[in-house]
């Protein structure tokens, strides 16, 4: 088991750490009491391997009960429990011009100036950070640096990309555009097999519908438009930090075109390195509702 202990000053970014563990697959507990580190470490090794990735989020929050650390990280090398430290930090002035933006006083000085609890703060911590196995200074970080530099440290030689979950949603326009959704495509140029009475009562899931929409000149050069334009997009989505994207197709009721072209993206990205899922919407509403126009 892996277990991370996230500490470091007030304002250096232990949250957004923490975050990015979270995606990484850790279970994360924040301001946990120190005394307690041991009894939950325990019940993390009595999961089965249910639990294999823990970060605990430990700071000066903690109060009286943080000066309890020490004693407790001792404990966990007694019992043969590894962990290893993760401390975050950043230079005074940054850390100034952070809590002042947030409007938040130091939990150091609540009353009194924000850098005399950055100084004392920094004492408190001194031998903490000495004994850090990873120091992450984030004064120049913007959230992506961080997100990167976890992924890198904590990441288990994991790629970026494959922590993007991409999902490809068919909609009706009838019935609304996903709420969710990142990217809305109008397939509503292409012909309608509504019309076809043969094809009427197939959806896009169905071979017949599915080579009538996919053989059209127009589906053949949005498909190919479209793939290019998604190349080019997802990876500087997976660089700025976006961890899910959701690709809406949309036609007039959700069950013949936008389905069929839905398929179609999912089979150009399933095979990547993404995580790749679908959902059919609106795919049967038409039906549910007494089989009113699409």
């Amino acid at each position: 088991m892996r277990f991370v202990i996230v500490t470091g000053l007030s304002g250096a970014g232990k949250t957004q750490a923490t975050r990015s563990l979270e995606d990484l697959g850790y279970f994360c507990v924040d301001n946990l009491p120190p005394k307690l580190i041991s009894k939950f470490a325990e019940a993390c090794m009595q999961s089965d391997g249910k639990i294999d990735k823990v970060a605990l989020v430990i700071d000066i929050r903690g109060g009286v009960f943080f000066d309890d650390l020490f004693e407790s990280l001792l404990e966990l090398k007694e019992n043969s429990f590894t962990y290893e430290i993760l401390f975050l930090e950043a230079t005074d002035e940054v850390l100034v011009k952070r809590f002042k933006e947030s409007r938040r006083s130091h939990p150091l000085s609540p009353e009194g100036r924000v850098i005399t609890g950055i100084e004392e703060e920094r004492k408190k911590l001194r031998e903490l950070k000495n004994r850090a196995d990873n120091i992450i200074d984030t004064s120049k970080y913007a959230i992506k640096d961080l997100r990167e530099k976890m992924n890198t440290l904590y990441g288990d030689g994991k790629v970026m990309a494959q922590q993007l979950n991409l999902t490809v949603v068919s909609f009706g326009f009838k019935y609304g555009i996903p709420t969710d959704a990142d990217l809305v495509f109008d397939v509503r140029f292409i012909p309608n097999p509504f019309y076809i009475d043969e094809l009427k009562p197939f959806s896009g899931n169905d071979e017949p519908v599915r080579n009538y929409v996919l053989g059209q000149n127009e589906t053949e050069e949005f498909l190919n438009r479209l793939q290019d334009m998604l190349k080019f997009l997802i990876p500087n989505y997976v660089k700025e930090g976006k961890r899910q994207l959701i690709i809406a197709i949309g036609c007039t009721g959700g069950r013949h075109r936008s389905v069929a072209i839905a398929n179609a993206v999912y089979e150009l990205f399933n095979s990547t390195e993404y995580n790749v899922s679908i959902d059919h919407r609106d795919v049967n509403e038409d039906v549910n509702r007494g089989g009113r126009k699409l």
